[in-house]
């Protein structure tokens, strides 16, 4: 029921198997969108070589380097999407990184320097792709990212992301306010605690997900596919007067009250 045919989308975070964004990713393709993907560049190519290899079956036609943290990356990754396929219509932003010791203790002992990378990744991250993106959707698009409860609630050992999911957040909103004239929405999806390389930093993990299979109405967490699902909903027509918002895909947790 969901047709992405002819729309041109950019996923970054892809780590591994376990990626929300490798979720994200399939739901896509599997709805008729034409894929670019992203890996992190590191000096001896092993992120490189491992997306390579998991997104090969879903024949992107751009695979290309992006640290956000460097900004003539990210120029280039958007030069070469502007100059392969002329306009852009979807981004999907999977971005977000704090240091292990950010992720576990009393968040009074953050440092500034944590603080701040945490921040820059996770959260301006989300402005800086939308600028670059906004003079490509110049039919109109979706941008979509990942957020968590965390970003509204005090959960154990999230700390200072945490703080950056808030920030994220409200960068959703101001982003729609400025795109939506021009026919660009952007939204977020808050998914239920998943088991993946990003999370597996984060204190106490698994007693989150086995908390939320206690205590959400659907008595489990969700899948990557889940969330999937639901992106190329807001990817696509049938979400067309959907902007500005937060959708929660965490089997219901978020409205109970423990």
């Amino acid at each position: 029921m969901l047709d992405l045919n002819g729309k041109n989308a950019l996923v970054t975070g892809i780590a591994n198997e376990r990626s929300i964004a490798w979720g994200i990713a399939q739901q896509l393709h599997s709805c008729g969108a034409n894929l670019g993907v992203t890996y992190l560049p590191d000096d001896k190519g092993r992120f490189e070589k491992k997306v390579r290899s998991l997104v090969e079956p879903l024949n992107p036609s751009i695979i290309m380097p992006c640290n956000v943290q460097d900004d003539a990356l990210v120029t280039s990754l958007f030069d070469t999407i502007r100059d392969q396929w002329g306009k852009l219509d979807i981004l999907i932003h999977c971005l977000a990184f704090a240091g292990k010791e950010e992720l576990s203790g009393d968040f009074s002992t953050v440092s500034r320097e944590g603080f701040t990378r945490a921040l820059d990744i996770s959260s301006y991250s989300l402005v800086q792709l939308s600028g670059a993106a906004k003079p490509l959707m110049t039919s109109g698009g979706s941008i979509v990212t990942l957020t968590y409860l965390g970003g509204v609630r005090v959960v154990p050992n999230y700390n200072v992301m945490g703080i950056a999911k808030a920030a994220l957040e409200m960068n959703v909103r101001y982003l729609a306010a400025e795109l939506g004239p021009l026919g660009i929405r952007v939204n977020g999806i808050s998914s239920g605690p998943i088991r993946t390389l990003a999370s597996s930093a984060v204190g106490g993990i698994l007693d989150m997900i086995h908390h939320v299979e206690e205590i959400a109405p659907l008595k489990r967490t969700v899948t990557q596919t889940e969330v999937g699902n639901t992106a190329a909903f807001l990817c696509s027509d049938l979400s067309s007067g959907i902007t500005g918002q937060i959708i929660y895909v965490d089997s219901g947790y978020c409205i109970m009250g423990m």
